[in-house]
């Protein structure tokens, strides 16, 4: 029931396929992904005054040619507040029946820069259709907190490609969840279906906030140094984020500040899933959870099964003042079948994030 699809997400394996026959060019094969591909900047990249979408058959230097911009020098950092437009390495003329969507990367959420793909002729952000769509990519990029250095060949954003929408209904994800649970308590106990209360009956599972450990999360602080995003493990926390602490059991967060928080829930992914945190609607509140999308295969599976699921990071921005209580609802997942999927498993990879635990700063600060 649960294998040998033929719809759904593509696969690593698929997407070197795609690589291998010429769908793909400008991509290195090291950055294909259990089910996505990371993308990476070229070294043209330009100041604008502001992000915008192409029209149908118009291509991104279409839109480029009739507005004012500003070549960027990547020795020198991005401005705190101002918009970039950069090309990305990799083209596409994707098979008949493809499609793709686009996210950013764990590490570009966690240090609050904003990124949007904008492909030629898609009047819609981080799409790729319709299906066979071809053309180039390029991203909006803004930092919303820290003065970012960055650099030609950079990871900003991810691919993941689908030739059909396999999203699991809620009755699947109830019947998946009690053969392979995807839920689980911090101690490593699984969550039973009926202590699951809240649900948008949307085909999703809703995820709650962390309040209990001994780290809650983090507030961003301005600051005016640079931050180089290849300085793996260069920066102390308290240069750039504060501690957040909780009072009378409540967590109080501002609003248009950044927060790097977790949900209480650990997520278990099986290696024939794939998974991608979805926006929250106003039901719960005013404010943007996540910036970062998808959730590789086996996340928190174990390399055999042995898993007991891993917390999700969450990169929380409010619109209005906000009092957060535990078990708050504060993000949503969905599940999505995989094409060929189960010979790679986000366990089974190289990642800084392997042994998250809690609110994780970014891979650039000392844990």
């Amino acid at each position: 029931m649960w294998t040998n699809n033929v719809n759904g997400a593509l696969s690593g394996r698929l997407i070197k396929d795609m690589l291998d026959a010429g769908c793909i060019s400008g991509a290195d094969e090291k950055n294909i992904r259990p089910s996505s591909l990371d993308l990476s900047l070229s070294d043209e990249i330009y100041k604008v005054e502001g992000v915008f979408q192409p029209r149908h058959k118009e291509s991104v230097r279409d839109v480029l040619s009739l507005i004012k911009k500003k070549k960027h020098d990547l020795s020198k950092p991005l401005e705190k507040g101002v918009m970039y437009i950069a090309r990305l390495n990799e083209k596409f003329s994707l098979p008949g029946p493809v499609y793709g969507f686009c996210n950013p990367k764990s590490t570009t959420g966690r240090l609050d820069l904003h990124v949007r793909t904008i492909a030629d002729g898609v009047s819609r952000y981080d799409s790729l259709t319709p299906a066979g769509w071809s053309g180039e990519l390029w991203v909006s990029i803004v930092s919303k907190t820290f003065h970012i250095k960055i650099d030609k060949n950079q990871l900003l954003n991810q691919a993941r490609f689908f030739n059909a929408d396999t999203k699991l209904s809620d009755l699947e994800i109830e019947l998946f969840h009690a053969k392979r649970p995807l839920l689980w308590k911090p101690e490593g106990k699984k969550i039973p279906w009926r202590d699951i209360k809240i649900s948008d009956k949307d085909n999703s599972l809703i995820l709650t906030l962390d309040c209990e450990g001994a780290n809650i999360g983090w507030r961003a602080r301005s600051s005016s140094r640079e931050l180089d995003m290849n300085s793996f493990g260069g920066y102390r926390a308290s240069d750039f984020f504060s501690p957040l602490k909780k009072k009378n059991d409540f967590v109080y967060l501002r609003k248009n500040e950044f927060y790097i928080l977790s949900t209480f829930e650990s997520v278990r992914v099986p290696p024939q899933l794939a998974c991608e945190m979805v926006p929250m609607d106003e039901k719960s509140g005013e404010f943007r959870a996540h910036y970062a999308g998808f959730i590789d295969p086996g996340w928190g599976w174990g390399k055999k099964g042995e898993g007991k699921g891993k917390p999700l990071t969450l990169e929380l921005r409010p619109f209005e003042d906000l009092v957060v209580r535990p078990f708050q609802p504060i993000a949503k997942v969905r599940f999505e079948r995989i094409v060929g999927g189960g010979e790679q498993s986000y366990d089974g990879i190289d990642s800084s994030y392997l042994k998250q635990s809690g609110p994780r700063l970014a891979k650039q600060f000392k844990t």
